[in-house]
């Protein structure tokens, strides 16, 4: 796993390489938020790190086909083994792959408009 400092020096090496400004978007992981981290940011002005917010199905069409799993196959079930959960999870992302319209539903939750090419 990385540590602040390694994603402090892949920064700098990545800077020095294309030789300009980085804007990253990030997550909230624990190690993104580390305050060495942000000393780093605030300290180079090169550098500008925006956080998304901690939870954002408006941004993830992906939160949508979860909530539907977790609401549907996979609610008021105790898994007797791990395999067992993820034979239930295929089971339901199948179910949601042949129901184009629960997809379409997620996609349209955020906004995104897909075009066929």
């Amino acid at each position: 796993t990385f540590s602040w400092r390694d994603y402090r020096d892949l920064l700098v090496a990545a800077h020095q390489q294309l030789g300009g400004p980085i804007e990253l978007v990030w997550d909230n992981l624990n190690v993104h938020k580390a305050a060495g981290l942000r000393e780093v940011a605030a300290s180079r002005d090169w550098l500008t790190i925006y956080y998304l917010p901690p939870y954002a199905p408006d941004l993830n069409p992906v939160e949508g086909i979860w909530s539907l799993l977790r609401r549907g196959w996979l609610s008021n079930v105790a898994f007797s083994t791990p395999e067992h959960l993820v034979q239930t999870i295929r089971r339901g992302l199948r179910h949601i792959q042949y129901r184009s319209d629960l997809i379409d539903g997620c996609l349209a939750e955020t906004g995104l408009n897909i075009r066929p090419t």
